[in-house]
């Protein structure tokens, strides 16, 4: 092949898209969903066309930062995974200090969105931005790392009624006033949602984090794997449904959680024979779980109103 004729490089714009997954926006609907399904749940129907977009802007922008964290952290062991072994900064198209500095950016531009919210919210998000600094490195010596990342996922939740029900005062009690309990067991519930489909993931590269080192779920559960996933899946939609009908939701909610129910046991189909396809393609369709979970939020408070 002559040199006329070879491929063109990746321009850097569409390498720092390729890095923060801008084709792959699957694990940005799993942040998003369980967010403003809060959102709503704290505003008691539809909270405002600001909230909404430092919410779904802020989640987009949160994710790819953590894109960037994520893939500078593990560039060692990415390079040992066929299926990410040609990520931009594990194959070095893209530097270390590119990846730190665009995701900089990024978290820098969400914190600014925050910036137009209230005190709690705004403390609550340095505690999320540190879960999801930590997240990455908790595989080297944790064995269920993906709880870490059910915690970053799901805080959201707690914002987004920060966010709503949020004073003007800098301090614990404010976050305390601001946040119910039952914001917390939707946070819990979520995190058990994290877990289903993060072990799904973790299903996928388990023979590749066996010979590496790497600490998921997947290993820790072993031949529990697929039991425990949709153990998780349960605990998630029984969560929400108590949740749910303590605070009044009707049968459009209680019908978006059995359609979740019905995709999660769907799901089992996928990742019981535990082939790296089935349990792929499992973790992408996640996002429809969320969305059913929404959508009975949506309908159900503008029936309630």
């Amino acid at each position: 092949m002559s040199a006329s004729s070879a491929p063109a490089a990746p321009s850097r714009f569409s390498l720092y898209l390729n890095l923060i997954r801008w084709d792959r926006p699957a694990g940005s609907y799993l942040l998003l969903w369980p967010t403003l399904s809060a959102l709503w749940i704290a505003a008691d129907g539809f909270p405002g066309w600001h909230l909404l977009i430092v919410f779904a802007v802020g989640t987009f922008l949160m994710r790819s930062a953590g894109c960037c964290i994520n893939d500078v952290a593990d560039r060692e062991f990415d390079r040992h995974v066929k299926r990410t072994e040609l990520r931009p900064v594990t194959s070095g198209a893209v530097s270390v200090r590119e990846a730190l500095t665009l995701g900089a950016v990024l978290a820098l531009v969400a914190f600014a969105l925050v910036l137009t919210t209230n005190p709690p919210t705004i403390l609550l998000s340095f505690v999320a931005l540190a879960i999801a600094v930590v997240y990455p490195y908790t595989k080297r010596f944790f064995s269920m790392p993906q709880a870490v990342l059910g915690i970053a996922f799901s805080f959201g939740v707690p914002m987004a009624f920060a966010a709503v029900l949020g004073g003007a005062e800098w301090t614990l009690a404010a976050i305390n006033a601001a946040v119910p309990p039952h914001a917390w067991w939707l946070m819990l519930g979520n995190l058990f949602w994290v877990l289903a489909y993060d072990t799904e993931y973790a299903m996928v590269d388990r023979d590749d984090d066996l010979k590496i080192g790497i600490q998921t779920s997947a290993i820790t559960l072993g031949r529990w794997d697929v039991a425990g996933v949709m153990l998780c899946y349960a605990l998630f939609i029984a969560i929400w449904a108590l949740t749910g009908r303590r605070l009044g939701l009707g049968w459009p909610y209680e019908s978006g959680l059995a359609v979740a129910a019905l995709i999660a046991a769907w799901h089992y189909t996928l990742i019981r024979a535990r082939s790296r396809e089935g349990c792929f393609r499992a973790f992408r369709l996640n996002h429809w779980i969320g969305f059913a979970v929404f959508a009975g939020v949506v309908v159900s408070l503008a029936l309630l109103h």
